[in-house]
C-alpha cells in the first residue's frame, strides 16, 4: 500500500509529513463523500463516486453531455476545457451557474460537500 509506506517513512523521517498525508486524506474523503451525495441525489448510485473514471462518465449522464468528452480529457490543453464542461453540465443539472462549474471542476473537494448536503435539487 502506498499510502501505509508513505505514513511509515513520515514517521521514520519526522520531518511533519504525517500531517501532510492526513490533511491530504481529509480532504479526498471529503470530496468523495460530497460526489457520493451528488450522486444520490440525482438518483445515481453513490459507489459510482469512488470508481476512477467511471465517475466522469456518470457525471457526463447527470449533466447531460455526450460520452465523448472522456477521451477529450486526454487531449492536452483541451482537457482543460472538457473537464470544466464535464462539471459544468452537473451544476446546471442542479440549477447552479458558470462559477459553480468552474469551482467543481477546479476547487471539487470544497464545492462537492457544498452541493452534495446543501439544499440544492437535482433538475436534470
Amino acid at each position: 500500500m502506498v499510502l501505509a509506506n508513505g505514513a511509515v517513512t513520515a514517521l521514520q523521517t519526522g520531518d511533519g509529513s504525517l500531517g501532510v498525508v492526513v490533511v491530504q486524506l481529509v480532504i479526498g474523503i471529503a470530496q468523495l463523500a460530497g460526489m457520493w451525495a451528488v450522486f444520490k441525489k440525482a438518483d445515481r448510485a453513490g459507489w459510482a463516486a469512488i470508481i476512477p473514471v467511471y465517475n466522469l462518465y456518470v457525471m457526463l449522464q447527470i449533466g447531460d453531455n455526450a460520452w465523448w468528452w472522456l477521451p477529450v480529457l486526454l487531449v492536452p490543453l483541451v482537457n482543460i476545457y472538457a473537464l470544466y464542461r464535464i462539471h459544468a453540465g452537473v451544476a446546471r443539472a442542479f440549477g447552479k451557474g458558470i462559477g459553480f462549474g468552474l469551482g467543481l471542476a477546479f476547487l471539487g473537494p470544497i464545492c462537492f460537500p457544498v452541493l452534495g448536503f446543501g439544499n440544492y435539487r437535482y433538475t436534470g
